[in-house]
């Protein structure tokens, strides 16, 4: 086997794995979880995106927002020491 025909075989297997990810992220965004602890209700999707709270039975938009601008932030520093640890590799995957 050739270096060229090598190397479109692993382009080719990245490629799937990037729609694997990318389908894995659609499902986990279809799921659906909630917690309830006393009072409190919360729903979040598998994505980790909050789309509900409520305390005593009151629902707030400002808490579901500061709260998912949270996890975001959060997550964009795990992905930043990530990418540090394997030299941006998480670039090619389609992050």
């Amino acid at each position: 086997m050739s270096d060229k025909a090598g190397l479109l075989g692993q382009l080719g297997d990245l490629n799937k794995l990037r729609k694997q990810a990318k389908q894995m992220q659609q499902d986990l965004a279809a799921e659906e979880i909630v917690v309830e602890e006393g009072d409190i209700v919360v729903t979040i999707a598998g994505d980790q995106k909050i789309k509900d709270v409520s305390v005593q039975g009151i629902h707030s938009a400002d808490l579901v927002n500061a709260l998912n601008k949270a996890i975001k932030k959060s997550q964009e520093v795990a992905a930043k020491k990530l990418q540090s640890m394997t030299g941006g590799l998480g670039g090619m995957l389609g992050r």
